[in-house]
């Protein structure tokens, strides 16, 4: 089995995840890992108006609905583009705009 991918932590994205409850940021650890290890996570959904291959990790807690949008199509390394507490069924426009400008600043980054 090949070694796991790095995880990089675009923007707030890691200070975002900290501020999860604990138990699950332990849920997104555990579901980033499987990422890592070219596995898919357990309940997931494909984010492509935020960017071509960008997923989104979907964990159910006792505090809430959470979210952890990231792409992983890179060899490099899994990118996590944004993590936050979904407080409504849609997904906000504002959280979709933060992950696409993390995206496409990603895709500048390693295309120089």
């Amino acid at each position: 089995m090949s070694d796991p991918k790095p995880i990089e932590f675009r923007g707030g994205a890691l200070d975002d995840l900290r501020a999860f409850p604990h138990s699950a940021r332990r849920e997104a650890g555990h579901q980033l890992d499987q990422v890592q290890n070219g596995q898919e996570p357990d309940d997931w959904k494909s984010m492509n108006t935020v960017g071509q291959g960008v997923k989104e990790i979907r964990i159910l807690d006792a505090a809430g609905a959470f979210r952890v949008i990231y792409v992983a199509k890179f060899a490099d390394a899994v990118y996590v583009l944004h993590c936050f507490q979904k407080k409504t069924e849609k997904t906000s426009k504002t959280d979709l705009d933060l992950a696409a400008k993390r995206y496409r600043d990603l895709l500048k980054e390693l295309c120089q």
